[in-house]
């Protein structure tokens, strides 16, 4: 019961921590401001935060924090607990004093800019489907939008050790999905992330980062001109006010972010424990399609692909940037259900053939045509039946008959359509 006590005649929970007083901010009752505010008083991964906010609106929540009154059953609403509920008025209110929000606009504008908040144009719908930890705001430096953006994206995450064939993969996946109109989603980290925005800038598509730190900051430092780059063609998120500094739990807790604003997530290489693998079930829980990138069976810098693929029968094996597109629009499989098919491959002249047209190909000769009753021999098919199917085949163009008799014609003449 760490940082509380309860206060006996009241019948409340009282914050052992210094109070504020009782009166609000300023800003406190500017709905906007207050919402900003929000995104600075609490961490990420804070639920009761979240939740107490969305219960009460912004405003409202301030005034309670600004409150000295101890908490009491009453008051709780859904799912909250009066001893939970004052371990976190405790929490919020140190950050209180120095929470400016008209500071962090400023300071968000002078970084080339902006806050997107749930009811804004912007806002991607995505981030609804996280329900009670969706973040209070988004802040947003770089020109695009990132609701038209992430209407129709994947993101790309992996090792941030990745190898050769990781980043190869991560870039070449990110520029063919970029000239097929999907926008790449990474977390701007190395390895994998770089590499995923980076071949989306070859081909001149926007991409969005999604930080674990203030959109003002560059994180690794040396992805500083990588942000600027990305910035300037799509946009670089995060949930975070401007000045915070990446930590390891926010780390954890920016992955549900980029599995929410995605339309799909594909794991491009990842080892058995990496943390893009958390991005991944994040994304099978609300409801995304979900991609993982093969690697060699006896490379450890792929077993997490491997593992997801195995664990998850939903997964769909991801090799190419047409498969990903694929992903994206929704379609995992073809009309039998059958999930490792993602496409049917090029065509060939002899698909859909029926059995009996498919052995009497198998029968005719590539190069000295043939007598229609050895034809007929060989395929063990009796003559008329085979008459009937030679039809079929010269109409496709699989069977030419000569005055020796008939041999297979076209691509399959070389072997080419077998």
């Amino acid at each position: 019961m760490s940082g509380v006590s309860r206060a006996g005649a009241a019948g409340g929970w009282q914050p052992a921590l210094p109070l504020v007083g009782t009166r609000a901010p300023r800003w406190a009752d500017d709905p906007r401001l207050a919402q900003v505010a929000w995104s600075r008083l609490a961490e990420p991964e804070d639920q009761v935060a979240l939740r107490f906010v969305a219960a009460r609106g912004p405003v409202a929540a301030l005034e309670r924090l600004a409150s000295s009154a101890p908490v009491t059953a009453a008051e709780c609403h859904d799912g909250e607990e009066p001893r939970s509920l004052a371990a976190g008025l405790a929490r919020w209110r140190v950050r209180l004093p120095e929470t400016e929000p008209e500071r962090d606009l400023a300071a968000v504008a002078a970084a080339g800019g902006r806050v997107v908040l749930p009811d804004d144009r912007e806002w991607p719908a995505g981030l609804d489907d996280l329900g009670d930890v969706r973040p209070f705001a988004l802040w947003v430096r770089g020109g695009g939008d990132p609701a038209a953006l992430c209407a129709r994206s994947a993101a790309l995450v992996g090792a941030r050790a990745a190898t050769a064939y990781g980043e190869r993969l991560a870039s070449e996946l990110a520029a063919g999905a970029g000239d097929r109109g999907v926008t790449t989603v990474s977390g701007a980290a190395l390895g994998v992330d770089g590499a995923a925005h980076r071949g989306a800038l070859a081909v001149g598509t926007p991409t969005v980062a999604v930080l674990a730190c203030g959109v003002d900051r560059a994180y690794p430092r040396s992805h500083d001109r990588l942000l600027a780059a990305i910035a300037e063609e799509g946009a670089v998120l995060s949930e975070l006010p401007p000045g915070s500094s990446p930590m390891k739990r926010r780390f954890l807790e920016r992955n549900r972010l980029i599995a929410a604003v995605s339309r799909a997530t594909v794991v491009v290489e990842a080892g058995w424990r990496s943390g893009s693998l958390a991005t991944a079930n994040r994304a099978l829980v609300i409801g995304r399609h979900v991609g993982a990138v093969p690697g060699p069976v006896t490379s450890a810098s792929s077993t997490g692909c491997h593992r997801l693929m195995r664990s998850h029968p939903e997964v769909a094996c991801i090799t190419d940037a047409d498969e990903l597109v694929q992903l994206v629009a929704g379609i995992t499989g073809d009309a039998e259900g059958d999930r490792d098919t993602f496409r049917a491959g090029p065509a060939r002249a002899h698909d859909g053939l029926g059995e009996l047209a498919r052995a009497v190909l198998d029968a005719l000769p590539a190069a000295s045509p043939r007598p229609l009753t050895r034809v007929a021999v060989t395929a063990g098919v009796p003559v008329d039946h085979v008459r009937a199917a030679l039809g079929e085949l010269s109409f496709r163009g699989l069977a030419v008959q000569e005055p020796g008799g008939w041999r297979r014609g076209g691509l399959d003449a070389r072997g080419g359509g077998r």
